[in-house]
């Protein structure tokens, strides 16, 4: 039996009710205990002397118990408990908050190792709350876990040394001999208990290296497993090539990027036997909705329908605003399909695309539900890839024969990433902005500079302007005080020097239609000033919107400010965007020079990813990925190298169905199933 098939509750302490604690972590079996690898180590091996330790700096000191625990209760009832612990060097005064065991944890007259920061006061140094362990107990390198609360990192260690004694001698290894010697690998038994428990640094990052490897080599296999899925269709075939006639029905001439997406689309769909799978990748403004316009031209003329999926009910509405200007007179039936619509207007446009009177229908979710039904789907589209998963783009593919299908994003990744990302898709990129999109000019200041920066916007808005204003959070109680809440912000801009502006908000906590509403007023300019949270990131394009003010810049990563940023400078008026922040660290200053300097989006994510790692990097997306639990994208030498061993093994069996390969197909199942993205 599988070790993720016997339950978390087979570990000895761990009954229901802790269970539900591990199971918030994602550990439900010994299995994924297993595989819930250590955020980091706490190294105990550099013992400092108590004479020789520095304030403000972490340090561990063995030392013993001098006094006994003395608790008193202060205010907001909580237990401060204080003790003094000596080596032959000195004293340290140690304090603990609402610890009511702590007299029981730490024997009068007993040695321990102490680890925590310390402070200096008129009573001495001090460590509060310190990490300890009893002197025989200790091993040099200690791993520290993700926690929750309930759980503490003494009962993680428990669970996983438990866990580990449960596997057999012999492990099936999922990574085949000879790419585990080609690489230099270690094997997989070793790897999991010295990613646990290492002996030291070099047997970590031993086993570091061979999990981040096979996690890596496993997303790659899926990814490329999905794109040959596709390539099992037969595709509808358009032999004849229908872009000269778009061209000419154009009011503007196309870049030569965007002539060059046209070309790869078109090819896609006039000489591939598969459907055509491409990512359309551009920064913002780069002009990928008129490329998409061109291949529903091509879709419609070829006999087929198109059908464009849009993240929200307002860029919908937007999109479709677009696409009824673009085909004016050109006898091309465009519908529109949203939540908001009432029930009678669904039934009536779904009754379109079911006979074939609606040539192009643009839409959001709805366009997926199972009452939607397209008579010849020849196209499917989504924008902002980043917003759906995997299957919901499949799900509008499903809605026809093997449709042709084309994606979008507007969120720049660097190129190696993007192979493990889109790696379903083939990729086309846009890096050519269209005459007349001026770049936008980028300041950094720091709050004190705050009121001269909104009078610089109140000016914008006498001009007749608009503005956005960007805070971290949604209200006070998110965070510390010295954050930006948009709820504040906005009722200080109206009380104040807003007093006489129509002032907006908006943020990820409202009801959808209440969101929708707010950025239609803001569209249609009855709101000047829209104090919001990122939720604008992707949002309505406002020609009008001149400035981009966004505080507290150094709490987001560069493709998030980028993102932001392209909300101004989309009309013909001079944009600016005013970064705030008082973090004078050499990496904030680093990063948000970056924006300061180019409004290149590739090589501001190429950036991103150096200076903050993928986490930051895809923030709570993950752009429709399986989570991953050890591998950092930014180890782009292990990324290369398992993009190369994946082609080996595809060589050898490209289904995988080779008998060696059974562990490593279970694993891709395995970890293709964390997301909604699973496999067949």
């Amino acid at each position: 039996m599988s070790l993720y098939e016997v339950p978390i509750t087979k570990l000895s302490g761990i009954g229901e009710k802790r269970a539900a604690l591990f199971a918030k972590l994602g550990i439900r079996s010994v299995g994924d205990m297993i595989t819930y690898y250590p955020r980091s180590y706490s190294d105990w091996s550099n013992i400092t002397n108590i004479a020789d330790i520095q304030p403000e700096t972490t340090c561990v000191v063995k030392a013993r118990v001098m006094t006994p625990v003395n608790s008193i209760r202060i205010s907001g009832g909580r237990i401060m408990s204080k003790l003094s612990v000596a080596d032959d060097s000195g004293y340290l005064n140690l304090v603990f908050f609402n610890n009511k065991y702590i007299s029981s944890m730490l024997r009068f007259g007993e040695t321990y190792v102490f680890m925590g920061k310390v402070t200096r006061d008129r009573y001495g140094f001090q460590m509060t709350s310190p990490e300890f362990n009893k002197l025989n107990d200790q091993t040099e390198i200690t791993p520290v876990y993700h926690l929750t609360a309930g759980l503490n990192n003494h009962m993680m260690i428990r669970a996983a040394k438990e866990a580990l004694s449960m596997l057999p001698e012999l492990i099936r290894d999922p990574l085949p001999y000879d790419i585990q010697k080609h690489y230099d690998l270690c094997p997989l038994s070793y790897a999991l208990h010295h990613i646990h428990f290492p002996s030291d640094n070099l047997s970590m990052e031993k086993a570091r290296r061979r999990l981040v490897f096979e996690e890596l080599l496993t997303l790659n296999l899926g990814m490329r497993l999905m794109k040959s899925q596709s390539k099992e269709q037969t595709a509808i075939r358009m032999p004849e090539d229908f872009t000269k006639s778009f061209i000419k029905n154009l009011p503007f001439e196309l870049t030569g990027a965007q002539q060059r997406a046209v070309t790869d689309c078109v090819n896609d769909m006039r000489h591939k036997i598969n459907p055509m799978n491409r990512l359309i990748q551009g920064d913002v403004g780069s002009g990928k909705t008129a490329v998409c316009a061109a291949v529903c031209w091509q879709t419609v003329k070829s006999g087929y329908q198109a059908a464009f999926m849009a993240p929200t009910e307002i860029l919908a509405q937007q999109h479709y605003e677009t696409f009824l200007k673009m085909f004016e007179g050109t006898g091309i039936r465009i519908d529109l399909l949203i939540g908001s619509m009432t029930v009678s207007e669904k039934r009536k446009i779904r009754a379109r695309v079911e006979t074939g009177e609606s040539d192009i229908v643009i839409g959001t979710h709805a366009l997926v539900s199972e009452s939607t039904v397209f008579a010849r789907l020849g196209c499917a589209i989504t924008d902002e890839q980043h917003r759906f998963g995997v299957a919901q783009r499949a799900r509008l593919a499903s809605k026809g024969e093997h449709p042709h299908v084309l994606v979008l994003s507007a969120t720049p990744i660097p190129r190696t990433l993007g192979l493990i990302i889109y790696g379903d898709l083939d990729i086309t990129i846009i890096d050519e902005l269209p005459p007349g999109r001026t770049e936008v000019d980028t300041f950094l200041i720091g709050s004190d500079k705050r009121d001269r920066a909104l009078g610089f916007l109140k000016k914008q808005v006498d001009e007749g302007r608009q503005c956005y204003i960007v805070c971290p959070l949604v209200e006070e109680s998110e965070g510390v005080d010295e954050l930006q809440n948009a709820n504040d912000y906005a009722a200080d801009l109206m009380l104040g020097p807003f007093r006489d502006i129509s002032v907006g908000i908006l943020h990820g906590k409202m009801k959808t239609k209440d969101k929708e509403r707010v950025m239609a007023r803001f569209a249609a300019n009855e709101i000047s000033v829209l104090v919001s949270t990122t939720v604008v990131e992707v949002g309505v394009d406002v020609r009008n919107a001149t400035v981009m003010m966004i505080e507290n810049a150094e709490r987001f990563g560069l493709s998030t400010l980028h993102q932001l940023r392209g909300r101004v400078g989309r009309g013909e008026h001079k944009s600016y965007c005013i970064l705030v922040s008082d973090n004078s660290g050499e990496n904030t200053e680093q990063r948000l020079g970056v924006m300061c300097r180019t409004n290149n989006g590739f090589e501001i994510a190429d950036m991103d990813l150096k200076l903050r790692g993928p986490g930051d990097f895809f923030g709570s997306r993950q752009h429709g990925l399986p989570q991953l639990a050890i591998a950092d994208f930014s180890d782009t030498e292990t990324l290369a190298q398992s993009q190369d061993a994946a082609e080996l093994i595809l060589q050898i069996s490209p289904d995988l169905s080779n008998e060696a390969l059974r562990p490593l197909k279970a694993k891709i199942r395995r970890l293709f199933e964390t997301t909604e993205n699973t496999m067949n």
